[in-house]
């Protein structure tokens, strides 16, 4: 039984935008972190929101975004974490993927890492 409440393994993808105050201010796209540490908080969620635009809209495909954009090695992947059960990622990141229907996209969601968009796929 997968309920979205429950306990079991999810899927998600997602895309991270990293910012001033990320814990790791480096990324593939910017190894020397010089365009992160320039990036406010309000800069990576007002980026964000318009990706997020674009996906629901329709204009882009959440995967296609998400190699393009996200700050995550799992930008390779079109954003895909992969299964992970509860106490496995942080706890913001966590209780919002739980908290997603399969396919359903969240709104921004804040960590330590960042901020993101997560994608519930399973």
């Amino acid at each position: 039984m997968s309920s979205s409440k429950g306990g079991g393994e999810v899927r998600a993808s997602h895309i991270l935008i990293k910012h001033e105050g990320s814990r790791r201010k480096a990324s593939w796209k910017d190894p020397e972190g010089s365009i992160i540490k320039n990036t406010t908080r309000e800069s990576a969620v007002s980026q964000l929101k318009a990706l997020r635009d674009d996906v629901v809209s329709g204009k882009a495909s959440f995967e296609d975004l998400a190699s393009r954009f996200s700050d995550c090695s799992s930008a390779k992947r079109g954003g895909d974490l992969g299964p992970f059960g509860r106490g496995q990622m942080q706890k913001p990141f966590e209780d919002a993927t739980y908290a997603l229907e399969v396919g359903e996209i969240s709104d921004i969601v804040d960590t330590d890492s960042g901020v993101h968009i997560i994608k519930r796929t399973k």
